[in-house]
């Protein structure tokens, strides 16, 4: 089992940042793929974008291609998410995922967090 917990959301400004954590805790996630989805009120959970276990490869969403990142730290077992030029469309709560397998877009399945709200305004 792994248990993620998701923290760093807020309530920011259009053209803000915030970076988003996750902590693991259970098992180690050098071996997981890690990724970030979010939904927004009234819509489907939508892939923000992923980082694989062993290769670091990272594959984003087109929407947030250039202003997001992720990134891994094994030894922590943490995973960041990086939110630049931060629009009122990314307004979600945000969920972490860590699975054995590759993390894209559809991806239902491994673990879950609880989710961290972001906001912002206009």
């Amino acid at each position: 089992q792994v248990q993620l917990v998701e923290s760093g959301g807020g309530l920011v400004q259009a053209g803000g940042s915030l970076r988003l954590s996750c902590a693991a805790s259970g098992r180690t996630i050098s071996s997981y793929a890690m990724g970030w989805f979010r939904q927004a009120p009234g819509k489907e959970r939508e892939f923000v974008g992923s980082i694989s276990g062993s290769t670091s490869i990272r594959y984003y969403a087109d929407s947030v291609k250039g202003r997001f990142t992720i990134a891994r730290d094994n030894a922590q077992n943490m995973v960041y998410l990086q939110m630049n030029s931060l629009k009122p469309e990314d307004t979600a709560v945000y969920y972490c995922n860590a699975d054995r397998g590759p993390i894209r877009p559809g991806s239902r399945g491994g673990y879950w967090g609880q989710g961290t709200q972001v906001t912002v305004s206009s």
